[in-house]
């Protein structure tokens, strides 16, 4: 291997480099992070194919495991992820998620993670 990068060198004259524009946005358009609500253990590979299932996704999720309980969830549509996030709320073995889309600057590690949305129906209301 060092016989190889021995003869490897750098030229000073470089071509004019190019910009790719909105590359910093398209890393987090699509990309929720997500903690569940419990002192329980969460085993990750478990949750993650039940969850998969459970989102449907029509182009696909990855799921990551962040560590401390989180997870970030990589779509490819946004009409998977606005399902997921707008949908009911989400939970693995009588766990609450809590979910958070990602914008862009923000660390995964550091968003607070401790509320979740409910759809409450009310039903026979009188006039």
């Amino acid at each position: 291997m060092e016989r190889g990068l021995k003869n490897l060198n750098i030229e000073d004259g470089e071509e004019e480099g190019w910009m790719i524009g909105d590359i910093q946005k398209l890393v987090y358009e699509f990309y929720i992070v997500g903690c569940f609500l419990t002192t329980s253990v969460v085993h990750f590979s478990a949750m993650r194919n039940t969850m998969t299932n459970l989102w449907h996704s029509l182009e696909g999720v990855q799921i990551s495991n962040l560590g401390g309980k989180r997870f970030m969830s990589k779509f490819f549509y946004e009409g998977d992820i606005d399902r997921v996030e707008n949908g009911v709320s989400w939970t693995f073995n009588n766990h609450l998620l809590a979910i958070h889309r990602l914008k862009e600057d923000e660390d995964p590690l550091q968003i607070p993670l401790v509320t979740t949305n409910f759809l409450v129906q009310v039903h026979d209301l009188p006039p």
